[in-house]
């Protein structure tokens, strides 16, 4: 018989002869997308398809703090303006590169997905991120995106919406991941799914929010050296022990992975 967590990161399967295997434990394990699974701002990626691969001065203009979507719009209108179509924008989006050790956290959960419960948080737009994860083989871990809706227009326009409205003061006007995040945890909760665990992996000030709502029992994984991981730092200084979750910083998304699977080799 196969000794208790032989292997890499593997559950505990074999029991003992006789005995009723127990359900695996449930996690969820929550992403952001820009600086997280990729390595950049999405958002600046596409500039690269602007004539000169930079934007007028009256449009970076526009841009007012806590609504960036709407700046977005209008440099989509631009581009669009521009001839730039659909796959111009795939190109640019499947070719964002990945964070350093993201294949290598998205293998270890490809071999673990049963474990796992995978669902996306992100300010971007639902066609880049797609474009992207279906581009590098990874889509179909997702059970849920949560994005900024986006299509094309009968101009062949890319066109950007707001994900939803909100009350909170500290996210922008069309997005806040806290209360995606609540809303997920409590429709699933009516579907009788309970997680004994969230685990959070993100970079942005955007993501702090979700982070902060997270239990004792929870892991935020902030990008060492970025907004998120400046925010925790500061508010455990600020307020010690207000942050609940435990925090693991990282830089390579190795790192994650190495953390999860130390994670399922205790549960033996």
């Amino acid at each position: 018989m196969k000794r208790c967590c032989e292997g890499v990161g593997l559950p505990c399967l074999f029991q003992g002869v006789g005995m009723a295997n127990p359900q695996p434990p449930r996690y969820l394990l929550v992403f952001d997308f820009d600086e997280t699974i990729v390595n950049e701002n999405s958002d600046d990626s596409i500039v690269r398809v602007a004539p000169g691969q930079t934007l007028p001065e009256h449009i970076r203009q526009t841009f007012r703090e806590g609504f960036y979507n709407e700046y977005m719009q209008r440099v989509l209108a631009y581009l669009g303006d521009q001839g730039i179509r659909m796959g111009d924008f795939k190109t640019v989006y499947e070719n964002i590169p990945l964070s350093p050790g993201m294949p290598e956290l998205f293998q270890f959960l490809s071999k673990n997905h049963e474990l796992f419960e995978i669902i996306l948080i992100s300010d971007a737009n639902m066609f880049g991120i797609e474009s992207k994860l279906r581009a590098a083989g990874f889509y179909s871990l997702f059970r849920k995106i949560f994005s900024n809706p986006s299509s094309f227009d009968k101009r062949g326009y890319l066109t950007l919406g707001p994900y939803h409205s909100h009350k909170c003061l500290d996210c922008p006007a069309n997005m806040c991941k806290r209360k995606i995040l609540t809303e997920y945890l409590a429709e699933r909760a009516q579907e009788e799914v309970e997680f004994e665990r969230v685990f959070y992996v993100g970079d942005g000030a955007n993501d702090f929010c979700p982070s902060v709502s997270l239990t004792s029992a929870d892991v935020a994984f902030p990008r060492k050296g970025y907004p998120m991981h400046r925010m925790t730092q500061e508010m455990e200084k600020k307020q010690p022990g207000a942050f609940q979750a435990t925090v693991v910083p990282w830089e390579s998304a190795a790192e994650v992975a190495r953390y999860l699977q130390e994670l399922l080799k205790r549960k033996c």
